[in-house]
């Protein structure tokens, strides 16, 4: 209990070591834990848009395609369709493979939805790390969250995808690459303008906010529109001496693929915390009863 404690003290300490990264991470790449990958984002949506769009949610095993209709100053989504589909293992080879099935699936959709030859815009939610190209394109940094199809790092997944959608005969392509951080922090703007960051917890954790362009030194004066950006933290490979670690992470951390690797994701994650629980209640078990 006590090795699990988080007093105001030590969450301050905790603050003041992840600030550090930061701006750290922000002065260049690979001089901090946190990538603070800049994602060319300098607009967010405002409630002025409208029209119908396509939605492709990449994340893990299983992936989303969505229909999503709006209308000008409309306080909710007029029309939503939503599919969630699995991907089958032996998928999990080569790039082609899976983004062939995500854009055949697609299709599929669309057509059933709109017919034969619409062509509508696609936002593609890719929840890795990406080293953005374009508002629209970006390429893979690594995998996580046990995912991994060796040959797609360091290619650019829009045109993958942009590829494996000509090769099923589908007139669409990629609009918007965002993950998901950068998608709920738009979602949270287009009803909230005064949202300016965004989190996510579940099989990983991330967390995005809007920095000024002047703040972003690596950037080298890029130009924006808004004199501000979306960073995307990737906060999952954070890690202070602060941070509460009893023998139950260490020893779980020991069985895992990429040991003292993305520490401070599994340290939130859902599924992380089940196991260490289940590890406890072993312990406590054993000791109680002697076995």
């Amino acid at each position: 209990e006590e090795g699990c404690a988080t007093p105001p003290a030590r969450l301050r300490q905790v603050v003041d070591a992840m600030v550090v990264e930061m701006h750290a991470g922000l002065a260049s790449d690979g001089g901090s834990k946190l990538k603070m990958l800049l994602t060319l984002v300098d607009a967010l949506p405002n409630g002025d848009e409208e029209g119908v769009c396509y939605a492709i949610d990449l994340g893990g095993m299983d992936f989303r395609v969505l229909r999503v209709e709006i209308d000008v100053g409309s306080t909710a989504v007029i029309n939503q369709r939503v599919e969630t589909h699995a991907i089958p293992e032996e998928l999990m080879g080569t790039s082609q493979d899976l983004f062939n099935f995500v854009a055949l699936t697609l299709k599929n959709f669309v057509e059933r939805e709109d017919g034969k030859d619409a062509q509508k815009p696609l936002g593609f939610t890719f929840s890795f790390p990406v080293r953005q190209n374009s508002v629209s394109s970006g390429s893979l940094i690594r995998w996580t969250k046990g995912f991994s199809v060796g040959d797609t790092v360091g290619k650019d997944v829009s045109q993958c995808l942009d590829e494996a959608l000509a090769r099923c005969g589908s007139n669409m392509r990629v609009t918007a690459l965002v993950n998901d951080t950068v998608g709920t922090l738009a979602l949270g703007h287009y009803y909230y303008k005064d949202t300016v960051a965004a989190v996510i917890i579940g099989a990983g954790t991330n967390a995005c906010y809007i920095e000024r362009i002047d703040a972003i030194i690596k950037s080298q004066g890029l130009p924006t529109n808004s004199g501000g950006m979306v960073v995307n933290m990737e906060w999952g490979n954070f890690w202070s001496s602060h941070l509460p670690r009893t023998p139950y992470d260490i020893s779980l951390d020991d069985e895992t693929q990429n040991r003292n690797d993305q520490v401070s994701r599994l340290c939130k994650v859902q599924s992380y915390c089940i196991f260490v629980v289940l590890l406890i209640q072993c312990n406590l078990l054993v000791c109680d009863t002697g076995l």
